[in-house]
C-alpha cells in the first residue's frame, strides 16, 4: 500500500468514527508498525496546514482523533447548536487535580486531601465526562477507583498525563503553608 493510501485510510477510519481511535486498532487495519502510521499523522498534519484546511488530528496517549481546528469554531455555532460549556467551579478544579494526580484513587482519598466531602463534585466530573469510574479497589467495603478520561486530555489541551505540569519543591512548601493556616493543623504532604 503506497503512503497516499495509508493516509487515504487513517483519514477515512478517523472521519467515520468521530472519537478517537487507538493506534494499535490502525495498526491492526493497515498491518504497518504503529511508528509509521505516527509518521503518516505527522505528515497529514503537516499537508492540513500547508493547505489552510479546517482539520488536523490530536494525539491522546496512544490514541489519535481528527478535529476541527479551534479557529473555525464560530462557523460550527452557526449550523449546529453551540455545544453547552461546562463551567468547573474552584471545587470542581481542585477534585479534578487531585484525581488527575493520584489516580487511580478512591473518593475517600480525595475527600481526606480536601477535607470535605466529594460527593458531588466526583459526581458532577464524571457527568462532564471529565473522569470515570477505572474499577474497584481491593479493600473492605470494594471502594470505586477513578481516573480521567480522554475528555479530560482534550478539554485540558494534553496528550498524555505525563504532560501535566510538575509542582517544584517550593510549589509544594507554600501549597502545605497554606493549608495549615486554613485549617488549623499540620499538614503532611
Amino acid at each position: 500500500m503506497n503512503e497516499e493510501k495509508i493516509m487515504a485510510v487513517i483519514e477515512a477510519v478517523l472521519f467515520a468514527m468521530g472519537d478517537s481511535v487507538e493506534l494499535s486498532k490502525l495498526n491492526h487495519a493497515l498491518e504497518i508498525p504503529e511508528a509509521e502510521i505516527r509518521e503518516m499523522i505527522v505528515k497529514m498534519n503537516e499537508a492540513y496546514k500547508k493547505q489552510d484546511r479546517g482539520i488536523y488530528i490530536i494525539e491522546l496517549e496512544d490514541a489519535v482523533q481528527l478535529c476541527t481546528k479551534p479557529e473555525l469554531y464560530e462557523y460550527l455555532i452557526k449550523v449546529a447548536k453551540a455545544p453547552r460549556k461546562n463551567v468547573l467551579s474552584d471545587t470542581l478544579l481542585e477534585t479534578l487535580s487531585i484525581i488527575a494526580y493520584k489516580q487511580p484513587v478512591t473518593r475517600l482519598d480525595v475527600e481526606k486531601i480536601r477535607g470535605v466531602s466529594s460527593d458531588h463534585a466526583v459526581n458532577k466530573l464524571l457527568e462532564y465526562n471529565l473522569i470515570q469510574e477505572l474499577g474497584r479497589l481491593d479493600a473492605p467495603g470494594r471502594p470505586l477507583l477513578f481516573g480521567t478520561t480522554e475528555e479530560f486530555l482534550r478539554t485540558f489541551g494534553v496528550k498524555s498525563l505525563g504532560d501535566l505540569p510538575i509542582l517544584n519543591q517550593d510549589q509544594m512548601e507554600d501549597f502545605k503553608k497554606q493549608a495549615e493556616e486554613e485549617a488549623g493543623v499540620k499538614v503532611e504532604v
